[in-house]
């Protein structure tokens, strides 16, 4: 899409699905809180993720696993602006993951480009609006109640269905408050108040998502639904996470929200050369 090579600019000419690096510099995030013991840190591992082949990078400052506690205004910018301030000169857009339009202004006053609304303006709609004023691409994703009550509200009668309806009802808003549309993609929103056949479903019938006509994200990496094929803990999911990615491009996802960018970058190489039954040219393409 054309959108998404203005928002997130393909780095590598050979793969055309982006890759969007998780950063969580929190110290309770399920996968990797506390991994980072500073600012400096935190933006070597950004820069080892760039070099990696990741496309745009997501900070994160407060965690949305299961029953995590939220963080105030105040703690979620002092954690965020040190990092955003050690990666101005980052090659790769920067995104932003809170449900706070204070905190999504601020960072994008900082260099960010993107908001990842985890809530799909739920919880603060005037991120629409932040967005609007500073020309920021903005990820609506699906989600029910918040991470303290989300694995309560797993009822559905069609997970798809009414994950559909719920984004369509977050374009309509975001675009009511001056979005544009060709500013915004979406996320279905897996692990977040699902049950794990729900995410099974969802990427199964991923391709429904593309009748909204944006560029769809995918977000699996190491969730606790691929416990049953990997192992108990996230370390232990990452060859499962790699099986939901290739699938998530087969299904028409844009972006992949991942953790581990240099394996993420080999197995999209390789499914998409699949797709295209056509071998990945060697010259010009981000070191492997």
């Amino acid at each position: 899409m054309d959108d998404l090579d203005r928002l997130i600019p393909r780095r590598d000419p050979n793969r055309r699905t982006r890759i969007l690096g998780i950063l969580n510099v929190t110290p309770d995030s399920f996968h990797d809180g506390g991994a980072d013991a500073s600012p400096e840190a935190a933006a070597a591992r950004a820069r080892r993720m760039m070099e990696e082949g990741a496309d745009a990078l997501d900070l994160g400052a407060e965690s949305t696993r299961p029953n995590a506690d939220p963080v105030s205004e105040t703690e979620e910018l002092r954690r965020l602006l040190p990092v955003l301030e050690l990666l101005q000169d980052a090659p790769v857009p920067l995104s932003v993951d809170t449900v706070k339009a204070r905190v999504a202004e601020r960072c994008l006053e900082a260099g960010a480009s993107l908001v990842n609304d985890v809530s799909g303006l739920q919880h603060d709609p005037e991120i629409a609006s932040v967005c609007a004023e500073r020309g920021a691409g903005l990820v609506l994703m699906h989600m029910r109640g918040d991470p303290r009550t989300m694995s309560t509200l797993t009822s559905y009668r069609d997970v798809v269905e009414e994950s559909l309806r719920f984004l369509e009802g977050a374009i309509d808003r975001a675009v009511g408050l001056g979005v544009p549309e060709s500013d915004i993609l979406v996320d279905p929103g897996l692990g977040f108040a699902k049950a794990p056949e729900h995410n099974l479903q969802i990427l199964n019938r991923l391709r429904e998502y593309l009748s909204l006509g944006r560029p769809v994200l995918v977000g699996a990496s190491r969730k606790s639904f691929l416990a049953a094929f990997d192992g108990p803990t996230s370390a232990d999911r990452l060859e499962a996470t790699l099986a939901t990615g290739a699938l998530a491009v087969l299904g028409g996802a844009s972006v992949l929200r991942v953790h581990d960018v240099r394996a993420h970058h080999r197995a999209v190489l390789a499914t998409e050369a699949v797709v295209n039954a056509q071998p990945v040219p060697a010259e010009n393409a981000l070191p492997c």
